[in-house]
């Protein structure tokens, strides 16, 4: 079990250099990862069962009491990172409506089921991260195609069952069960079962970080100068989604895990819901800013990630 728990540990810590290889790995060998595209939700789902195993309902419920916190990741997730977004673009890329329309896409979706394993493995506050990941996820519906149309004057429709039927397999069963494993078992299930777990959980991320970049394979082969420099906007603000979140958080004196989950949510998002509107609504080239971020954003992880352990330091 030491073993075990050592491979797990060494994988999270070097995340800033698998990330990127298991990117890599997506985009030169998409006939390889990308079978495995129809099981990401079950990996999801795995994954979001062993970080609930750390968490009680009676945190979660305590978010809501003094959401705060909460409002204000989802105050920078859902208003401040959108116009942002098309603000710059715009400016940018201007000739280019479907560039323009692509990188909006991108920051009108809702944060990313996956911040919540990033958080669980930099000891983020768990309880904050699942209730920004269910409230985004819940109001997608309304605040995506709402957004779209404020800032680019479009009406999307949006698969609102679909949706939300994907959210609820991949977020909200996996995480009420873990949480009742948790409680049922009076802490067994944070303090044993989720341990002996982690790691396999750590080798699923891998292999959905590669599998989701295997659906970017096809643009990264047929680059214009133009989309270059598209790729060069994107890598800049998601950067600067995962600083905003940690300088906001540190600047508000928060705690550790809640300056880890601040950062996490307010950088990642949820590409494949993003992905998927890019493809059904739009023009094909509106789905390449918003592949960029599966490029990106999890490599980007990983280096916030190891900045908050060094510079930030655990509590």
């Amino acid at each position: 079990m030491d073993r075990w728990t050592r491979f797990g540990k060494a994988i999270g810590s070097h995340m800033p250099i698998i990330a990127p290889i298991c990117v890599a790995a997506g985009v030169m060998f998409p006939q390889v990862f990308g079978v495995t595209e129809h099981i990401v939700p079950v990996l999801f789902a795995i994954m979001t069962f062993q970080g609930s195993l750390n968490n009680t309902f009676a945190s979660v419920l305590e978010q809501f009491r003094h959401p705060k916190n909460m409002l204000c990741i989802l105050g920078l997730s859902i208003v401040v990172m959108p116009v942002c977004a098309w603000a710059l673009s715009s400016l940018l890329f201007g000739g280019n409506a479907n560039l323009v329309t692509g990188a909006t896409l991108e920051y009108c979706v809702p944060v990313a089921v996956v911040s919540f394993m990033w958080c669980g493995m930099y000891e983020g506050d768990l309880s904050l991260a699942l209730a920004c990941i269910l409230v985004s996820t819940v109001a997608s519906p309304v605040t995506i195609p709402l957004t779209l149309k404020v800032l680019l004057g479009a009406t999307v429709q949006v698969d609102v069952l679909g949706m939300m039927s994907n959210m609820v397999f991949m977020i909200a069963l996996p995480a009420v069960a873990g949480m009742l494993v948790n409680d049922a078992t009076h802490g067994w299930g944070h303090e044993k079962l989720s341990p002996a777990i982690s790691p396999a959980v750590k080798v699923l991320l891998m292999l959905i970080i590669a599998s989701n970049s295997s659906q970017m394979s096809d643009y990264m082969r047929h680059l214009t100068p133009e989309l270059v420099a598209m790729a060069l906007f994107i890598l800049v603000f998601a950067s600067c989604g995962f600083a905003v979140g940690l300088v906001i958080a540190h600047a508000r004196g928060l705690a550790h895990g809640q300056l880890v989950t601040s950062s996490f949510c307010s950088g990642l998002r949820n590409i494949s819901a993003g992905a998927v509107l890019a493809a059904q609504f739009f023009p094909g080239e509106v789905v390449f800013p918003v592949m960029m971020g599966t490029l990106f954003q999890q490599v980007l992880a990983g280096v916030f990630g190891s900045i908050i352990e060094r510079v930030v330091g655990r509590e």
